[in-house]
């Protein structure tokens, strides 16, 4: 059997792996997709030219398969799944909060598993994708993983002990952004600005700031300290924030969602 990969589930992070893999070069012929409405099924075929078969036709036909559905709709996917996947087999999960232990148990002995935690900017690729290795994955199945995320963003390898972190800095981190958005947008019509000069300042402005965080290679504080001047208006604002307790609000949130994949990895709902 040649090299063919199944996405089980094809939801918006499904169908954008789907659509970078294809951009990516890899033909359709080596794609296919399983889904549970017969109506998405004939769209993405439409879509993207590939087969669209039940769950069982897929994962025999696949050596690599993508588990691209929600973490509650898990359990059922890989009580349908078990009995068709091998130990020749790599499954990758990019289900939040859902352990590869869990994952193995469930399937059979010695059946490859990597866990993947990506983020929404999956769809306009520039995601942060983090891999981390199951029981029985080695160093080529990573590889292989990371090959169906690079097309739609960066890559990067941690042990998974690390996850739930990954999980609340970079898989909830673009809600965070929004959010920051969202309030300087207001701050901005509070100041007298019309919407939308407000938003476009502020979006323009932060793909800046973006790109010079990751191109200059300089330490936050340095990029933030050449906006400084002293008695001027960022060092003013900067001290209002600290005043406010910004960034202790900060550290609380992301304890917050750490310890809340923490609750979806152990099974509290």
């Amino acid at each position: 059997m040649g090299e063919r990969i199944a996405v089980l589930g094809a939801g918006k992070m499904g169908e954008a792996l789907l659509s970078g893999m294809l951009r990516a070069g890899r033909p359709a012929t080596d794609l296919v997709v399983s889904v549970r409405r017969a109506e998405r099924g004939e769209e993405l075929r439409e879509r993207y030219g590939v087969d669209v078969l039940p769950l069982a036709d897929a994962a025999r036909a696949a050596t690599t398969l993508i588990l691209a559905v929600k973490p509650q709709d898990m359990g059922a996917l890989l009580d349908e799944l078990a009995p068709h996947v091998g130990a020749d087999r790599l499954v990758v999960s990019a289900a939040a909060g859902i352990p590869a232990a869990a994952i193995e148990r469930r399937l059979a002995p010695g059946v490859a598993v990597v866990r993947v935690m990506s983020n929404t900017p999956v769809l306009v690729d520039e995601a942060m994708s983090v891999l981390s290795a199951g029981t029985s994955a080695t160093a080529e199945h990573l590889d292989r993983a990371e090959e169906l995320f690079a097309p739609v963003g960066r890559t990067l390898r941690v042990p998974e002990a690390q996850q739930d972190a990954v999980t609340a800095l970079s898989g909830s981190g673009p809600a965070y952004f929004f959010y920051l958005v969202e309030a300087m947008t207001d701050a901005g019509i509070l100041l007298g600005l019309p919407r939308a000069v407000a938003h476009d300042l502020i979006v323009q402005t932060a793909v800046g700031a973006a790109t010079m965080l990751r191109d200059s290679g300089e330490h936050p504080v340095k990029l933030r300290e050449a906006v400084m001047s002293p008695a001027g208006t960022t060092i003013s604002a900067i001290r209002a924030m600290e005043d406010h307790g910004v960034r202790a609000a900060l550290l609380a949130a992301l304890e917050a969602a750490r310890d809340r994949s923490r609750e979806l990895a152990s099974g509290q709902g």
